[in-house]
């Protein structure tokens, strides 16, 4: 059994689908029977790592640290089993905990006096700060997180029998300055695994929407979001995805590229790997919600489904949808559809291209049989909002104000 460990800076109070790539990682190290160690860096959380940075970040203050800290426990227990009794247990540590007493004249003394000026300064994430694709430079702070991260190895190494450092290409500096300050100090064994970073098909980033990033907490991204993300991902990039987040067998994920050849419009590589994602992140009952919302939205979901859904996730799934506000006082007492969606919610022009428009008309799911079909409060979802659909693809929603 081999201790491993991932750095993981809490610059927020989420990881992101970026960060799953080493989670992964770990996750798999663990089910290979080794223990992982995820360390949270509320230390170096605090000076921000400068590596595939052309600017230097704002610092956070203790408090917002804590508690970004704390979520992002709360999100790695999804992965990886912190609880069990057996010897490759996961375990959670904070580098706060051995850096908050550790004096700066005894850290540059005991740690410093190892590692070269010049070994400091080849590394590519110093050279490319320093050189001229920056005018901003590289301060003193950001200079000594290789040194930091550093320390981190060695600590470990020494309580922990930590061997192994994992993380992204982009922390190979930081991670072999790990390696040769245990090398420099005590001689033991110490490793650095990388992986690549990973991007689309098409060379853009990997993660990135025109929204931002997308976030493991439902807060910031909700689970539908995150499920219509693996679900829209390009046949070439599931093909990789599905290999690299999740633990679906070889010989399984070589199955559903053959369907996914054989025929690639009913996207089996996707639906499996939104759902094993999906799952994995929010669980199983959140999927489901997604699952329904998606037939909302393309043409099999009811009016009973529609009212199932809870306004966080209606609003995620019409996010960007024309709403237009309506009376409480009016629908109070029954709009006719003719004037709730000429005069009062402009959906159609005028009254005659309703009458023309009104066969792919539908209120919540429901067909409308006529201009003159009334509208009441009894319609509204969640005691709030109205759903309009005109043809297959125009949603509308109505605000009851």
């Amino acid at each position: 059994m081999t201790t491993a460990y991932v750095g993981i800076d809490p610059t927020a109070d989420s990881l992101h689908i970026g960060h799953l790539v080493s989670v992964m990682l770990l996750k798999h190290l663990q089910a290979a029977g080794h223990r992982p160690i995820a360390l949270v860096g509320g230390a170096t959380g605090m000076i921000g790592d400068p590596s595939m940075k052309s600017a230097e970040r704002n610092l956070l203050d203790e408090a917002t640290l804590r508690h970004n800290v704390e979520c992002i426990k709360h999100q790695l227990e999804r992965f990886l089993d912190f609880d069990s009794k057996a010897p490759n247990a996961a375990l959670l540590v904070n580098n706060y905990d051995w850096m908050k007493d550790y004096s700066f004249i005894n850290f540059i003394r005991d740690i410093g006096k190892h590692i070269t000026v010049n070994y400091m300064m080849a590394k590519d994430s110093v050279k490319k700060r320093l050189s001229q694709e920056s005018r901003e430079g590289m301060s003193f702070t950001e200079f000594s997180y290789q040194l930091m991260q550093g320390y981190d190895f060695l600590y470990l190494n020494e309580h922990y029998n930590c061997k192994l450092q994992l993380g992204g290409s982009d922390q190979w500096g930081n991670i072999t300055t790990g390696t040769e300050l245990i090398r420099r100090t005590s001689g033991r064994e110490a490793y650095a695994l990388v992986c690549p970073l990973i991007t689309k098909a098409d060379g853009g980033k990997f993660g990135k929407t025109e929204s931002g990033n997308i976030w493991l907490d439902a807060e910031k991204t909700s689970p539908y979001k995150f499920y219509q993300f693996w679900l829209n991902t390009s046949d070439e990039d599931a093909a990789r995805y599905i290999k690299i987040f999740t633990m679906l067998p070889i010989d399984e994920i070589e199955t559903l590229v053959a369907q996914q050849a054989q025929d690639p419009s009913a996207r089996p590589l996707q639906k499996r790997l939104a759902d094993e994602m999906t799952i994995m992140v929010h669980g199983k009952e959140a999927l489901d919600a997604a699952l329904n919302a998606s037939q909302i939205l393309f043409g099999k979901g009811t009016t009973e489904t529609l009212r199932q859904m809870d306004e966080k996730l209606f609003l995620s799934v019409f996010d960007g949808v024309p709403t237009f506000n309506v009376p409480a006082a009016d629908l109070a007492a029954g709009i006719p559809v003719s004037k709730l969606l000429t005069d009062i919610a402009p959906v159609f022009p005028s009254k005659s291209e309703l009458r023309r428009g009104i066969a792919g008309l539908q209120i919540n799911k429901e067909k409308v049989a006529t201009p003159d079909d009334v509208v009441n409060a009894s319609a509204l979802l969640n005691g709030k909002y109205i759903l309009v659909q005109k043809g297959k693809k125009n949603f509308y929603i109505l605000v009851c104000a």
